[in-house]
């Protein structure tokens, strides 16, 4: 999977940090960022955060944010090849990767 464009909100972070700007020209991905106090650009990011947060980092009791940061690979690979997403009619997220296959292995 090669990532082509990235887009975050304007935070300092984001606009200066040299470590984002050296991985960003390394693998030739376009920077964009949202219009200024239009959160709603950022939609999908917040609705991914909420989501985080529902289903796994508070879905349970975790005995240790060590416990909580395990159970974070097995959601993922749940939530992206396997939990369809009804915003995209009903597709899952590794669908609609553009990488020629089609399909996740």
């Amino acid at each position: 999977m090669r990532v082509e464009r990235v887009i975050s909100d304007n935070a300092f972070a984001y606009r200066h940090s040299t470590v984002v700007h050296s991985v960003i020209d390394a693998h030739g991905i376009r920077q964009i960022f949202i219009k200024p106090h239009c959160p709603r650009t950022n939609g999908k990011v917040e609705r991914l955060n909420w989501t985080l947060a529902a289903e796994w980092a508070q879905a349970r009791l975790w005995t240790s944010n060590n416990a909580r940061a395990a159970g974070l690979t097995a959601w993922l690979d749940h939530y992206n090849p396997d939990r369809a997403h009804l915003g995209i009619g009903g597709k899952t997220p590794i669908d609609r990767i553009n990488n020629g296959r089609g399909q996740h292995v």
